[in-house]
């Protein structure tokens, strides 16, 4: 398994585009003006308290107020108030922590009328960015995240990702930590620090105690609201969470960016740098090198071409997503009703794990997959489900299929679901769409290895353009389909056609029903 980053940049955004084995698993685009990312910190003063809500609207400077529950507060916020409140005075210059005295922890069942109240100065952490008519949602439990480890201010616990298995590993990670940790400071093991040395979680430990450092020296001065402490670029951000040994390549086509993203590398890890590179080339953009743009064109439509003419129907309502698999029009190599329904459902478990984090899909999502009698059928099906999803960093849960073949998933959104148009302006209908003319391809090739299971010779009649984008270059795409056919397809260009119209014809002339 290789993973790719690539990275194109613009004046107003950032596109960074994960590729896995060569096909896009994750598209992430930071806007320049973004002043609210998850994990950015603000100090900042609460609005109002509403008892009915049992949170707080906070003033972050966003156009609408962020929404802080009580939940949220974590239960030193009594402890981190007093020390903001110490520092803001100049009366605290030692940010450590070790000599602070702790405040009595909140009630985790209280109000939230009873532990804050209007105009006052609080550190709150983004944990949702702002979706849709909502502002950011905020925590006011602080954490730190670093390539192994999460630093926790005001907390004592310490912790361990649940994905490391190994019981003796956890035991020794928790151990390592319980020695170096800070007194005033709790600490999460991520999952990449599986079998790191001392060393390398001390100076993890060591840099966000800097960051902490540092962003406490700015609370004295600091006006309301405003942002403390940055989350890293999205580069860096996406690097730190899921970067590893399998990583082969980074592309960057910006040098300020390169040098960045290379620097950090250089940092998490010294023998990988050589795989970030400056990509230069004017005569092809980055995303049309790495066939990015066509995936893009090909995954974010209402309906998803998966495999043997298996595809995938996606709808998005107000209240959840709803995902149905359908087997079209592939051919039936299985023996029975059950295996081909089995097999389908395999194709789009993978697809529907790919198309989530594709598309950062949240909330509530519904799977119709093809019914399969066999409970063990299903069995197989979840777990397979459960094994390509173990990847995505966003919290989820997945419920076992019905009787009816439907999986319910629900999955946390931290920032607003990708949504990409897919559809273009028809050039045959002044008022008119059609699907993105890429799309045209991908199904001709899927009914031409249809057609030819069933006939020698075929001869396709299509548009002028598209049947100059089938036969020119080397290799063309008729070219490849001889080598992967065995048969030579004669293509026709027809002035009469529309732009995305196009007819199989056999060696009599008869049009092929396709």
């Amino acid at each position: 398994m290789n993973k790719e980053l690539i990275i194109r940049s613009s004046s107003d955004f950032v596109d960074f585009a994960l590729l896995k084995d060569g096909k896009l698993i994750e598209l992430h685009k930071e806007e320049e003006k973004s002043n609210f990312q998850v994990g950015d910190i603000f100090i900042a003063k609460i609005r109002k308290p509403v008892a009915g809500l049992n949170a707080a609207f906070v003033n972050v400077g966003f156009e609408k107020d962020a929404f802080l529950h009580y939940h949220d507060l974590g239960p030193n916020l009594a402890s981190q108030l007093k020390f903001i409140k110490l520092v803001s005075a100049g009366k605290i210059k030692d940010f450590s922590l070790k000599n602070f005295q702790f405040e009595k922890e909140i009630d985790k069942n209280g109000t939230i009328t009873d532990v804050i109240s209007a105009n006052q100065s609080v550190l709150v952490q983004v944990v949702k960015e702002p979706i849709s008519t909502k502002g950011p949602r905020l925590s006011a439990e602080l954490s730190l995240a670093g390539r192994f480890i999460v630093l926790v201010p005001f907390s004592d616990r310490v912790s361990i990702s649940q994905k490391i298995e190994d019981k003796k590993e956890k035991e020794r990670l928790k151990r390592l930590v319980q020695s170096v940790k800070p007194k005033g400071f709790g600490v999460i093991v991520r999952t990449v620090a599986e079998g790191k040395s001392t060393v390398e979680l001390e100076k993890d430990l060591q840099n966000l105690l800097s960051r902490w450092n540092a962003m406490c020296k700015k609370l004295p001065t600091a006006h309301h609201p405003s942002k403390i402490l940055g989350e890293l670029n999205r580069a860096s951000s996406i690097l730190r969470d899921v970067f590893n040994d399998t990583f082969s390549g980074i592309q960057i086509d910006d040098e300020e960016l390169y040098h960045q993203t290379k620097d950090y590398v250089q940092e998490i890890a010294p023998s990988k740098q050589s795989i970030v590179k400056f990509y230069q080339s004017k005569d092809t953009p980055i995303f049309e090198k790495y066939n990015i743009e066509r995936q893009i064109k090909t995954s974010f439509g209402k309906t998803v071409s998966m495999s043997k003419g298996a595809y995938l129907i996606i709808e998005h309502t107000e209240a959840l997503h709803v995902i149905d698999v359908n087997s079209g029009n592939r051919s039936n190599k299985a023996t029975n009703q059950e295996d081909t329904a089995m097999e389908v459902n395999m194709i789009a478990a993978a697809e529907i794990a790919r198309q989530l984090r594709l598309r950062d899909m949240g909330g509530i999502i519904v799977v119709d997959f093809i019914d399969m009698s066999n409970p063990e059928n299903r069995k197989v099906l979840f777990d397979f489900l459960r094994e390509e999803m173990s990847d995505d960093k966003a919290k989820h849960k997945i419920l076992p299929p019905s009787k009816f073949g439907l999986v319910q998933i629900t999955r946390q959104r931290v920032r607003p679901e990708v949504i990409i148009k897919t559809r273009e302006e028809d050039p045959n209908n002044e008022n008119g769409e059609i699907e993105a003319p890429i799309l045209i391809i991908d199904k001709i090739a899927s009914d031409l290895e249809r057609v030819l299971k069933t006939h020698k010779k075929v001869v396709l009649n299509v548009h002028p353009f598209v049947a100059a984008y089938l036969s020119k270059g080397f290799p063309s795409l008729r070219s490849k389909w001889f080598f992967e056919h065995k048969k030579w397809v004669k293509i026709i260009p027809r002035d009469a056609y529309t732009y995305l119209e196009y007819h199989f014809y056999d060696k009599k002339g008869n049009v092929i029903n396709e």
